[in-house]
């Protein structure tokens, strides 16, 4: 969470007021917020969850993806990505990502198998996929496209808000996301019928509460609806969400433009998908290899991506030791529809993912950095180059304050974003 204020408490203390903390019947800022984003994003449909890990799920739920299918999640996302996946019965398929920290649209195309139903970009870090090319290989091969905006709220993808792409998208509104509520998600469809499906799969009693149609089939699923408290903070947070991005963004470019000593080193600026309209929540560094990015962070306390726990494929505890399920028989890795599906993963499955990981140091903008920050971040990005790639020693730079990394953000014994 970036920004909050006094604004949250009144919004809060109204609803706690009002005694109308149910958000069905009785409530009214949940659908005014979901009615609210969905316009915001230019879809027809919104609808909030518990969280954006069950957001995920019950998107697949809403595509009817279960089990004899496999979906393609990229080698880099918080581990929510690939567990939502076996919620539901199907098989996760682990893909490389490239330089941009987002899934590669070429690993994609190349991973692809005959019982192949979908596949999940991600908007790591507040950058974007590649959507163009994933979108033109999704749909010469009829794959369902669901994107993880869990860590893009409030960017866009060449003008297009991030989740209005694909068939569906997702978001998270817990602590560490750049619109916060403290917990929460939704899903962003303009299929009538799937968002039909998706809200019975967060509330099984969606249409007891809404009104039954003659064409809805509900299903038993497990309640995952959001409270009013969680929607009045969002309807406070969705009017400054336009200002944090646009700031982090400013600030992005600001560091880019200041670095060209550090660049003239051989520091690299990861690619960008979609520079002028992306989140802008980081800045992506490449050194030339793992052990330069170790002296870098070690210089200037900033963060490696590939050290940043559960966001890497090889800390997928649950993935890798193939347990899908509390019980062995709900566990898609034993169902017998799952048995022509790829089941089988190893630690160096995508070592080219490990090494851009590694090798990548992220630099968090922040909407609030004074023009002194920003401006103490450049000069240390430079002198940590400077250190990291031979050109100094630790003790002939000197650091200048700046705002703190937030390490709560991105240590890899913390489970955040």
């Amino acid at each position: 969470m970036y920004i909050i204020g006094q604004e949250e408490i009144d919004a809060l203390a109204r609803v706690i007021k009002s005694k109308t903390l149910f958000r069905y019947s009785i409530g009214h800022e949940c659908e005014r917020f979901e009615q609210r984003y969905a316009q915001w994003l230019g879809a027809k449909h919104f609808s909030l969850s518990a969280s954006g890990s069950y957001a995920l799920t019950a998107a697949m739920i809403g595509l009817g993806i279960g089990p004899g299918d496999e979906v393609l999640v990229p080698a880099h996302t918080y581990m929510a990505t690939a567990t939502s996946v076996l919620a539901v019965g199907a098989i996760p398929v682990i893909v490389d990502i490239n330089e941009s920290i987002t899934l590669d649209p070429a690993a994609f195309e190349a991973a692809i198998g005959p019982y192949t139903r979908a596949v999940i970009p991600v908007h790591m870090w507040g950058t974007t996929c590649d959507m163009d090319a994933i979108m033109a290989i999704a749909q010469q091969r009829r794959l369902l496209v669901i994107e993880d905006c869990c860590q893009g709220v409030g960017g866009s993808y060449k003008g297009r808000k991030l989740g209005t792409i694909g068939d569906l998208g997702c978001f998270s509104f817990n602590f560490y996301k750049n619109m916060s509520a403290g917990e929460g998600g939704g899903v962003v469809t303009n299929d009538d019928a799937v968002i039909k499906r998706v809200n019975c799969a967060i509330d099984p009693c969606h249409a007891f509460w809404t009104g039954r149609g003659e064409d809805e089939m509900p299903f038993a699923g497990n309640g995952a609806r959001a409270s009013e408290l969680m929607g009045a903070v969002l309807n406070v947070q969705l009017d400054r969400i336009d200002g944090i991005v646009a700031a982090m963004r400013r600030e992005r470019d600001q560091i880019h433009a200041g670095i060209g000593p550090a660049l003239e080193l051989g520091l690299k600026l990861a690619p960008l998908n979609s520079k002028d309209h992306d989140c802008g929540a980081n800045v992506f560094l490449t050194l030339p290899n793992a052990d330069s990015a170790e002296t870098f962070v070690k210089t200037f306390p900033s963060v490696i991506a590939g050290k940043t726990g559960r966001h890497t494929y090889i800390e997928w505890d649950q993935v890798l030791q193939g347990a899908g399920a509390a019980h062995p028989l709900m566990n898609p890795y034993n169902m017998p529809a799952n048995a022509r599906c790829r089941r089988t993963y190893s630690r160096d499955m995508c070592a080219r993912s490990l090494d851009i990981l590694n090798r990548t140091v992220l630099v968090p903008t922040q909407p609030q950095h004074s023009k002194e920050d920003v401006a103490n971040i450049i000069h240390n990005i430079i002198a940590a180059t400077r250190v990291a790639l031979g050109h100094a020693s630790k003790d002939e730079v000197e650091l200048r304050n700046a705002a703190p990394i937030d390490t709560i953000k991105y240590d890899t014994k913390q489970l955040a974003w």
